[in-house]
């Protein structure tokens, strides 16, 4: 989907891309991107099968002078700072969404978590380059104060350290919280928008949260959604392992140590979210779809969340109890609601009629992904590379969901217009 001329909204960087999730919604937007950081190898793969390399999402004009490799910030503006000073007043906009898991109220709220800093990196970005535009989003906690910490993150939101940097550098700031399932992502994500606009082109400001809010209705019409909330069925139905009609195959090893993979085939009637999931695929199957390999204790353990849950609803204190799990959140899906957040553990969340985890597409259909995009690299990772590595279930669980970068970047569209 490589974008003419006259098709570009404007054009972008993507600090912290991940995987890839909001530079597929702004590109979708009709944004042009410039480049993305992202530091992690397996995320930069997964980004560059997509994006770039003849990707069916590309839409990048990357610069000859910067590789295109997993990289930092820090080593970005420490290597490249004259090409970087060279784009002033040729970018239309900064998107991001810095590392959050030190602000997460689904985790250990940690002021002292290095990652907190990188919104630092950001901002020495948009002091180099200067583009007419910011986004920055995070989890709601990154606008929440901390009970104990440094005195400088204790008595105030880290988010409002961030706006007081970003309007000495000239730019009106304006924030809000956007609960993704309002948007058509079937999942209930709220989280923290932050949107600068440089100040020379403010003139008769409007808030632009009040104008995404009146171009909801159209932005879901455009995509042939409903207004109401998205149901995990819809979006995951199809993908059962029980469906009567969906085969089941083994692969990378024999049937004692090799992983189950759902051979997927489509239904003969795709609901209207399938329908935007799967637009001119002609069956085309996704990819990772192997399903996990559980032991037959952890399958018990399963079926016995399944009996005494509240679908919805993370364990209480007295069910942990009696499952014998110290784990902070757990919970059964909701068949006929929207997921709870998805995190980067995938045993957060269990399947609404099966006594297993879900599928990384499973997760990607949450958040969002389109079938046709394909992740790279490890599935899962554990003990000490947790904090290091990215693979699959982590690229998901982190990415800021394509539909709703897409209506951020219909919204950022209508203030160029205006």
């Amino acid at each position: 989907m490589k974008l003419t001329a006259n098709q570009s909204t404007g054009t972008y960087i993507d600090l912290f891309s991940g995987c890839g999730g909001f530079s597929l919604g702004l590109g979708n937007a009709g944004w042009q991107g410039v480049f993305a950081v992202e530091k992690d190898p397996m995320a930069f793969e997964t980004f560059k099968h997509n994006m770039l390399e003849g990707g069916r999402y590309e839409h990048f004009t990357w610069p000859s002078w910067l590789p295109q490799q997993a990289t930092t910030i820090q080593d970005l503006i420490e290597n490249y700072s004259e090409q970087l000073t060279s784009l002033r007043g040729k970018v239309d906009l900064i998107a991001g969404g810095p590392p959050c898991q030190g602000f997460s109220t689904a985790g250990m709220r940690n002021p002292n978590d290095p990652r907190n800093q990188l919104s630092q990196q950001y901002i020495k970005m948009v002091d180099i380059v200067r583009p007419k535009f910011l986004v920055l989003e995070n989890v709601r906690g990154f606008n929440a104060a901390f009970k104990n910490g440094c005195a400088e993150t204790s008595k105030i939101p880290y988010s409002q350290i961030v706006k007081a940097n970003l309007e000495k550098l000239g730019y009106t700031v304006y924030h809000d919280h956007i609960t993704a399932e309002h948007f058509g992502v079937p999942q209930q994500r709220t989280r923290f928008i932050m949107i600068g606009i440089r100040s020379d082109l403010v003139e008769n400001a409007e808030n632009p949260f009040g104008i995404l809010e009146n171009l909801r209705a159209p932005f879901l019409k455009s995509k042939g959604l409903p207004l109401r909330s998205i149901t995990v069925e819809e979006a995951i139905g199809d993908l059962e392992i029980t469906r009567p009609d969906q085969d089941i195959v083994y692969h990378s090893g024999s049937k004692t140590s090799g992983f189950k993979k759902v051979d997927y085939s489509p239904p003969s009637q795709l609901n209207p979210y399938l329908s935007l999931m799967r637009r001119g695929l002609n069956g085309y199957k996704p990819n990772s779809l192997r399903i996990a390999r559980h032991r037959e204790s952890t399958v018990e353990k399963f079926k016995l969340i399944h009996e005494i849950c509240r679908p919805g609803f993370a364990l209480n204190e007295q069910e942990k109890l009696r499952i014998g799990t110290k784990k902070q959140a757990i919970s059964v899906l909701h068949a006929n609601r929207p997921s709870k957040t998805l995190t980067t553990l995938p045993d957060d969340l269990l399947h609404y009629k099966e006594a297993r985890i879900l599928t990384v597409r499973e997760s990607a259909r949450i958040q969002s992904f389109p079938d046709d995009f394909e992740f790279k690299g490890k599935y899962t990772t554990g003990g000490k590379s947790r904090t290091k590595e990215c693979p699959r279930y982590t690229q998901v669980g982190n990415a800021v969901p394509p539909l709703l970068g897409e209506a951020l970047g219909t919204l950022l569209k209508e203030l160029v217009s205006k």
